[in-house]
């Protein structure tokens, strides 16, 4: 196994640029730091998802950039390698996105990939993020959370996507487009019941809004309140009471005799791993018993 090492303020090789990675305001200006500022100012090359928006941003700030280049999900492939030259030449580049962090649920992560893997320093500015906004002012529980990002279009890819976080107990975190929020609150509920749910929309902006309840009450409000704006979507995790009835359920997706086969490989007496099997199912030890007869039967 081959350590990597990158220390962002101690180079080994002078002669190369380093990748910033330069966080944006998602809506209030204001939020915007000043160390990203300084970092779009001194920057040789700034790369952007959509550079008519950052042009807006850097016009904003008084920001003049040498080059202005855009970056985004369906020219990667281009002008990923295109850029990384630029930055092994000695040229330090800025990365931004639409708004928030860049990386996060944009290809910015394909650059810093392509950037690790030719020894640039990568360099993160944070600032702005609206997962996280959403998330800490949700009222549900931060301990532990996942982020999921924009769900995939397709239903059998959103099963795919989901059925492992039924069993989450930390909160999930999804971004939804106003024209599919109500579709994915649906799916949500298809997979996960009607949990507690946290609907965030235009944060920092001037029509901020949560809306908190189940998905049910949620999903009956945007009926008659049509979707406006970008939403961050918390989901309330398993809870407790979820997670126990379905470690205690394990054997739901058994037949009778694999359910009795578990526990003879566990060292147990075919008489007393069907006696184990009629406890978990609530069912007399005799209908084991004919079920398995029934099966050897046929």
């Amino acid at each position: 196994m081959t350590i990597s090492c990158q220390s962002s303020f101690q180079r080994t090789n002078k002669e190369i640029g380093s990748l910033y990675l330069v966080a944006t305001p998602i809506g209030n200006l204001e939020d915007m730091t000043y160390r990203a500022v300084n970092t779009l100012r001194e920057c040789d090359i700034i790369a952007a998802e959509d550079t008519r928006q950052t042009r807006k941003l850097l016009s904003h700030f008084e920001i003049s950039p040498s080059m202005l280049f855009s970056y985004h999900e369906h020219n990667k492939a281009a002008s990923g390698p295109e850029l990384i030259r630029y930055i092994i030449e000695g040229k330090n580049l800025a990365l931004v996105s639409d708004a928030g962090l860049p990386a996060i649920s944009d290809p910015g992560a394909d650059l810093v990939a392509l950037a690790i893997a030719q020894g640039i320093p990568v360099i993160p500015i944070p600032g702005a993020n609206a997962a996280l906004s959403a998330l800490i002012a949700s009222g549900l529980p931060t301990t532990t959370f996942t982020f999921a990002g924009f769900l995939p279009r397709e239903r059998k890819d959103i099963r795919v996507v989901l059925a492992p976080l039924r069993a989450a107990q930390g909160t999930l975190l999804f971004y939804e487009s106003p024209h599919r929020v109500i579709k994915t609150l649906a799916h949500l509920q298809e997979n996960f019941g009607n949990r507690r749910i946290v609907l965030a929309r235009e944060l920092t902006k001037r029509y901020e809004e949560f809306l908190r309840g189940t998905i049910e009450e949620c999903s009956a409000w945007l009926a008659e309140h049509p979707p406006i704006g970008e939403y961050v979507i918390v989901l309330e995790g398993e809870s407790r009471e979820e997670a126990e009835e379905a470690s205690s359920a394990w054997w739901r997706e058994l037949t009778i005799e694999q359910h009795v086969a578990h526990y003879e490989a566990a060292d147990l007496s075919r008489k007393d791993a069907m006696k184990k099997a009629a406890a978990d199912r609530g069912v007399a030890k005799r209908d084991i018993y004919n079920a398995l007869l029934s099966q050897d039967e046929e």
